[in-house]
C-alpha cells in the first residue's frame, strides 16, 4: 500500500526527523517501508509499504501515524467525526440487524441536500498525488476515510432505499447488480444489506448498482458498520471479489471505529453544501462488542517483560532500560489502558483496532518491537538439553539406507480424493472426511502414502524422467472424524527400464528390487526386543494375498510373525490405465508404526584376526523352490565357528541343468582368531557343508 508522508505527518506534525529516517525507524519497529519515491518540493515522499495481514490496523495514514507518534513519543491528531449542525427529523432512519451473529454493530446518517460534484481541497490533492481515481465528492469522501483511517464505509442514495435498511441473509438464488456492473447470484450464507424490497449491497465486499450515487442524487445515507471476518471472507471468495473493503473486514476491522469514520465521511461530502438530518442512528450487537471491543484486560507483569526481553544496549547496572514508565509509555501511545493492580504489575485493556493482541506475550512483543530490535543486547539464550525424537533414530536409518539403495525422498499432499480414499484406503479403519476441504481433490485425509506416491511418479514420467525411484515417509490417517488416528508409514516407488538378470527378466525386474529393498530395511530392526542377534528380515515370510492396488500375481505381503508388515508389486493395470501411465509402475507400502516398534539392531565390532583367511566355493544345483535364506540357515545349523563370512556368489541358470532348477556358487570364508587353520580341519568342514546342501536336495555341478 501506498502512504504519503505529507498526509501523515498531517496527524503528528512534530516529526522532527526527516522522511527516509522516518522510513527506516518505521522499518525497524516492523512496519516495513519497501520503496520511497519523492513526489517534488512541499509534497513530501510516497512510502510504499508492505504490512503483514495481522496489523490491519496499520493498513492505513492514521494507523502509520500512531506507530510513529509511539516510536518518537508525539501527541497524536485525534480524529474528530461530530458535526456541528443537524436539523431534526420526524423520525430516525430505520436500521434493522436481522444476522447479529455476522454484523456486530451498524451506523447510518441522513444527508439532506448535497450537491454531487468533483472533489476538491486536501482529497483532490491527495488523490493526485498518491494516485487514487477520483469519482465523485460522496464516493471520493468514502475513500479518502478509507486511505485516512483505515474502517470502510459506504455512501447510498437515499431516494432509492425502500423503507429502511435491514442486514440479513441472502435468501438463496437472489439476484444482485454490484457497483462493477456484474450480476451475482447469491447464496443463502452470503450476508446482505438490503432495505424492505431488495438486496442493496454485498455486505463488507461491494455496493449495489441500484443504490449507487450518480450526477442526481440530492439525498445520501452514510453507513459504517462492521462485519465478520469470516462471513466476509466466505462472500467475497466466492463470487471472486477482492476490494479494499473486504480485505479489511477479512483481517477484522476495528469495531469502535464506525461512529467515526461516518461522521468523517459525512464531513466531507456536507462542504460541497447539504446538511445532516437527525441523529446517528448507531446498532450495537452486545455479544459482538464483548468479543472485540470490550475485550476483558490482560494482566501484565513488568518484571516478565525484562525476563523475556534480557538485556539491552542502554541497561545500567543492576537496572534494565525497560522501566515502568517506559512500558507504560510504549503501550498507552499504542492505545492500550493501563490500570496498576500492585507493584509493577497491570492489567491492561487492549485497544479496539488492536485484534491481534491476545495474551502477555503479545504486550511483550510489543514493547520489544517500539524498543527497537536493534537495541538490544546480543546474548545466547540458555542452554537446554537436546532431547531427540523417540522415533528420530529408527527414522534416520530408514533414510539413510534407502538414499544408499538410490531412491531419492520427496514429499507429497497429505489429502487425497474420496476415489484415492475408496481404491487404497487400508483395513483398519474407515476414512475421514474434511469438513470444509479445500478442493474435490482433496475432500479426505490421506488413508494411504500409495496415491501421493503415484501422482509423484506421474508427475516425473511426464517431464520425460525415464527412471525414477522415490521414497515417503509420514502419517496417514484412519477412524473417523471423532477419533482419528495416525500412524508412520513408507511408500516406496519405482518406474523405467530396469534390466534383466540371470534369475528374473526385466519385466520382473521391478518387483524383486521392492522385495530386497524391503529386506534390506526389516534387516535394520532386530527380530524382538529379546533376540537382538536376528534380524527382521530373517523371520520375515511372504503371502501371495496383497491389496487390490497390486496386480494379481505380481506382488507379495511380507509377513513378520504372522502379521503383515508391508506389501509390493506392479501397480493393478486398472488403477494405471486411471492414472493415465504409459508403463509400469512398481510401489511398495511399509507399515512403519509395526517396525518402529522393534529396537533398531546396533552395529558392532570386533578386532581383525592376525591369522590368514581361507576361502571356499560350493558350486551346486538346487530346484527353484528351495530358498536362499534355507540354505543359509542349513549351513549356519552346522555351527562351525571358524566360518566367518557366507555369500551367494554366483545365481544363475545352467543351461545344462533340468528345467525349474537354477545354479549358485556359495563362498564360504573360515578364520580363527588364534592360530592358523590346518587343511584336515577344512576338509571335515567341507565335507559337513557339502552334505548339509545335498539333504536340502542340492547336486554338486562338475
Amino acid at each position: 500500500m501506498n502512504i504519503l508522508t505529507k498526509w501523515l505527518r498531517s496527524y503528528v506534525p512534530n516529526i522532527s526527523v526527516d522522511d527516509r529516517q522516518l522510513a527506516d525507524d518505521l522499518t525497524l519497529r516492523g512496519i516495513a517501508v519497501e520503496g520511497v519515491h519523492e513526489l517534488g518540493a512541499g509534497n513530501g515522499h510516497l512510502f510504499e509499504m508492505d504490512i503483514t495481514t495481522n496489523r490491519v490496523d496499520a493498513m492505513n495514514h492514521y494507523g502509520i501515524a500512531r506507530e510513529a507518534a509511539t516510536i518518537y513519543n508525539l501527541p497524536l491528531a485525534p480524529l474528530d467525526g461530530s458535526l456541528a449542525d443537524t436539523t431534526d427529523a420526524t423520525m430516525p432512519f430505520s436500521v434493522a440487524i436481522q444476522a447479529p451473529e455476522l454484523c456486530g454493530r451498524f451506523t447510518a446518517r441522513v444527508l439532506r441536500g448535497v450537491t454531487i460534484a468533483p472533489s476538491t481541497g486536501l482529497v483532490a490533492e491527495y488523490f493526485a498525488l498518491i494516485g487514487s481515481k477520483a469519482i465523485w465528492n460522496a464516493v471520493d469522501a468514502s475513500n479518502f476515510v478509507l486511505q485516512g483511517m483505515g474502517h470502510p464505509t459506504h455512501a447510498f442514495d437515499l431516494d432509492k432505499i425502500d423503507g429502511g435498511i435491514i442486514v440479513r441473509l441472502a435468501h438463496k438464488g437472489e439476484r444482485l447488480k454490484l457497483l462493477d456492473g456484474t450480476e451475482r447470484t447469491l447464496e443463502a450464507d452470503d450476508l446482505v444489506v438490503a432495505d424492505h424490497a431488495r438486496a442493496l449491497g454485498l455486505a463488507g465486499v461491494m455496493g449495489g448498482w441500484d443504490s449507487m450515487i450518480t450526477a442526481e442524487t440530492k439525498n445520501i445515507l452514510v453507513e459504517a458498520a462492521w462485519f465478520d471476518p469470516a462471513s466476509v471472507r466466505r462472500s467475497s471468495r466466492r463470487h471472486g471479489l477482492h476490494t479494499d473493503a473486504s480485505h479489511r473486514f477479512e483481517r477484522g476491522a476495528d469495531f469502535n471505529a464506525c461512529a467515526t469514520a461516518n461522521g468523517l465521511v459525512a464531513k466531507l461530502i456536507l462542504e460541497s453544501g447539504g446538511a445532516a438530518e437527525g441523529e446517528l442512528v448507531d446498532i450495537v450487537v452486545p455479544a459482538i462488542a464483548a468479543k472485540t471491543a470490550q475485550r476483558p484486560p490482560i494482566a501484565l507483569s513488568v518484571a516478565e517483560v525484562q525476563r523475556h526481553l534480557g538485556a539491552t544496549l542502554d541497561d545500567q547496572p543492576g537496572r534494565s532500560a525497560l522501566t515502568v514508565e517506559l512500558v507504560r509509555q510504549y503501550l498507552t501511545a499504542l492505545g492500550c489502558e493501563l490500570m496498576q493492580t500492585g507493584g509493577d504489575n497491570f492489567a491492561v485493556k487492549l485497544p479496539s483496532w488492536r485484534l491481534d493482541m491476545e495474551r502477555e506475550i503479545d504486550l511483550v512483543e510489543e514493547v520489544a518491537r517500539v524498543y527497537g530490535y536493534n537495541r538490544f543486547a546480543n546474548t545466547l539464550p540458555t542452554a537446554q538439553p537436546e532431547i531427540a525424537h523417540p522415533l528420530a533414530a529408527a527414522e534416520a536409518a530408514v533414510r539413510t539406507r534407502l538414499l544408499a539403495l538410490g531412491y531419492s525422498e520427496a514429499i507429497s499432499s497429505s489429502f487425497a480424493s474420496e476415489a484415492d480414499g475408496e481404491a487404497f484406503g487400508t483395513k483398519r479403519g474407515g476414512v475421514i472426511a474434511l469438513e470444509n476441504p479445500l478442493s474435490d481433490e482433496a475432500r479426505l485425509l490421506r488413508p494411504s502414502l500409495t496415491p501421493g506416491m503415484i501422482a509423484m511418479l506421474t508427475y516425473n514420467l511426464n517431464r520425460d524422467a525415464s527412471e525414477v525411484r522415490l521414497f515417503e515417509q509420514g502419517a496417514v490417517f484412519t477412524g473417523s472424524a471423532e477419533t482419528v488416528v495416525e500412524s508412520h508409514s513408507l511408500a516406496l516407488g519405482l518406474t523405467g527400464e530396469l534390466p534383466a538378470t540371470r534369475v528374473y527378466s526385466a519385466k520382473d525386474a521391478g518387483v524383486f528390487e521392492l522385495k530386497g529393498v524391503v529386506e534390506s530395511l526389516l534387516s535394520l530392526f532386530a527380530a524382538s526386543p529379546d533376540d537382538l542377534s536376528t534380524s527382521a528380515a530373517e523371520r520375515m515370510t511372504f503371502s501371495v494375498d496383497v491389496p487390490m492396488w497390486i496386480e494379481a500375481g505380481r506382488g507379495a505381503t511380507a509377513l513378520l510373525d504372522g502379521k503383515a508388515i508391508a506389501c509390493f508389486g506392479e501397480l493393478a493395470a486398472s488403477q494405471r490405465e486411471a492414472k493415465k501411465l504409459r508403463q509400469a509402475v512398481y510401489l511398495a507400502e511399509v507399515d512403519l508404526e509395526a517396525l518402529y516398534k522393534l529396537p533398531l539392531r546396533r552395529a558392532t565390532a570386533r578386532e581383525i584376526s592376525r591369522f590368514q583367511a581361507v576361502e571356499r566355493d560350493f558350486s551346486f544345483t538346487f530346484a527353484d523352490s528351495v530358498q536362499w535364506r534355507t540354505i543359509q540357515q542349513a549351513i549356519e545349523a552346522l555351527a562351525i565357528p571358524e566360518l566367518t563370512r557366507l555369500a551367494p556368489v554366483e545365481v544363475f541358470r545352467d543351461a545344462k541343468a533340468s528345467a525349474g532348477s537354477y545354479a549358485l556358487l556359495v563362498r564360504c570364508v573360515f578364520q580363527s582368531r588364534e592360530r592358523t587353520l590346518r587343511e584336515d580341519e577344512l576338509t571335515e568342514w567341507s565335507a559337513r557343508l557339502i552334505a548339509a546342501l545335498t539333504a536340502l536336495g542340492g547336486t554338486i555341478r562338475s
